[in-house]
C-alpha cells in the first residue's frame, strides 16, 4: 500500500480523491459510472481503489444520492433448486454488477398473497430501484396486479396477466422447436412429459406441443405431468415401455429426459434407436448425458441484461417524467441442440 494510503482506518473518498489528483466529486462520478468521466481519469480513479482496497459504503452513498443502486430480486422457494431460474438470478446479478448495481434476493412462499406482499416490502424497505419477479405460478401475478408496487419491475415468466412487464424466452416456440425436429425425423407417436402445471412455463411448453402437433395433424395423447426431476422421468419411462407405443418423447426439462434416457436404458433399450428424447434448458450436463441430449437451450444470460436493462431504462424514463409503457416487450426465441438422442424411427 502506497505510503500516503491512510494508516488504521478504512480508506475514504477524499483519500482515493488525494492519492488519484482528483476532486471527491470525481471519485463519486467514476462510483456512479457517470459518462462525463474520461477513460484515463477513470482508470486512474479504479487504480487508487484498488490499491487502497477502498469499498464505497453504499448506505452513506444512499443518504448523499438518495439512490441504494439496488435491485430486487423476489424467487420462490420451489425455484431454487430449478436450473432455470437459478441462473437467471446469476445472470441478473452480473448483468446488474456491470452496470454498476447490486442484487438483494427474497425468496418467498409463492402459495400465498401475504408471503408475496412481505417479501416485495421487504426489498422497497431497502430502497431498491427496481424488482425483478421470478415466480412459476400465476396466481403470483395476480398477486402482483393488485398491489401497488411503488418502483419499475419485470417478470421473467411469459404471462398475459402482466404483458407490459415482461422479459422472457418464448417457450411456446421452444416447445414447438423440439416437436417439429421429432416430427420431421419420421415420428408420429410422440408422448410429452410435461412439467408441473401450476408453473407458468411448464403450461407454455405443453401448448407450444399441442400446437405443433395439431398444425402437422399428428395424433396427440394426453401429456403426462410430471415434478421436474430425473427421478419422476425414469419412473415414468419405465410405465411407458410397458406398452411401448411410441417412438418418441419430448421432456419439459433435462431432468426428466435424463431419468427416461436411464428407463430406456434399463430396459434394455438404446437412445435414440429404439426412443428419441429431447429435453428443455440445455443444462450444462446436457451435452455429458450418455448418450448426449438433444434439447432447446435458453439465453440466460441475455435474459439477465435485457431484465437489468429495462429497470434503467423505466427508472430514466420515471426521472424524465415518461412512463409510457407502450413499447411491445421482445421475447428471447430459443435454440434448439441437436445431439445425440434423437434419430429416425426404427420401423
Amino acid at each position: 500500500m502506497s505510503d500516503d494510503a491512510p494508516r488504521g482506518r478504512a480508506p475514504s473518498i477524499r483519500d482515493v480523491a488525494r492519492l488519484a489528483g482528483v476532486s471527491h466529486q470525481t471519485v463519486s462520478r467514476v462510483l456512479n459510472h457517470h459518462p462525463s468521466i474520461r477513460p484515463e481519469t477513470k482508470q486512474r480513479v479504479l487504480e487508487v481503489m484498488a490499491e487502497l482496497q477502498y469499498t464505497p459504503n453504499r448506505a452513506a452513498r444512499a443518504l448523499v444520492t438518495s439512490r441504494s443502486r439496488t435491485f430486487g430480486v423476489l424467487t420462490a422457494e420451489s425455484t431454487r433448486a430449478q436450473y432455470g431460474p437459478s441462473t437467471s438470478i446469476a445472470a441478473i446479478e452480473r448483468a446488474a454488477r456491470e452496470a454498476g448495481y447490486w442484487v438483494s434476493t427474497v425468496n418467498v412462499d409463492s402459495s400465498t398473497p401475504a408471503g408475496i406482499a412481505e417479501g416485495i416490502a421487504h426489498l422497497t424497505a431497502q430502497g431498491v430501484e427496481g424488482l425483478v419477479v421470478i415466480a412459476p405460478q400465476a396466481r403470483v401475478f395476480d398477486t402482483l396486479a393488485e398491489l401497488q408496487v411503488g418502483v419499475p419491475y419485470v417478470t421473467l415468466q411469459s404471462t398475459r396477466r402482466d404483458p407490459l412487464h415482461v422479459q422472457s424466452v418464448d417457450q411456446v416456440a421452444g416447445a414447438r422447436l423440439a416437436t417439429r425436429h421429432l416430427i420431421d425425423l419420421g415420428h408420429r407417436s410422440i408422448y410429452h412429459l410435461a412439467g408441473p402445471q401450476d408453473w407458468i412455463e411448464a403450461e407454455l411448453r405443453m401448448r407450444g406441443f399441442l400446437e405443433e402437433m395439431g398444425a402437422q395433424d399428428v395424433p396427440t395423447t394426453a401429456p403426462i405431468l410430471g415434478d421436474w426431476t430425473a427421478d419422476f422421468g425414469f419412473h415414468a419411462g419405465r410405465e411407458l415401455l410397458t406398452v411401448r407405443d411410441f417412438t418418441a418423447v419430448f421432456a419439459s426439462n433435462d431432468q426428466m429426459a435424463l431419468g427416461l434416457i436411464h428407463a430406456v436404458r434399463d430396459a434394455g433399450l438404446e437412445v435414440p434407436r429404439d426412443v428419441s428424447i429431447v429435453g428443455f434448458d440445455d443444462i450444462p450436463e446436457a451435452a455429458h448425458f450418455s448418450p448426449p441430449l438433444t434439447t432447446v437451450r435458453q439465453d440466460f444470460a441475455e435474459l439477465g441484461r435485457r431484465c437489468v436493462a429495462a429497470l434503467l431504462a423505466a427508472g430514466r424514463d420515471r426521472e424524465d417524467g415518461d412512463e409510457d409503457e407502450s413499447e411491445e416487450p421482445r421475447v428471447i426465441v430459443p435454440e434448439l441442440v441437436v445431439r445425440s438422442t434423437t434419430g429416425a424411427p426404427a420401423f
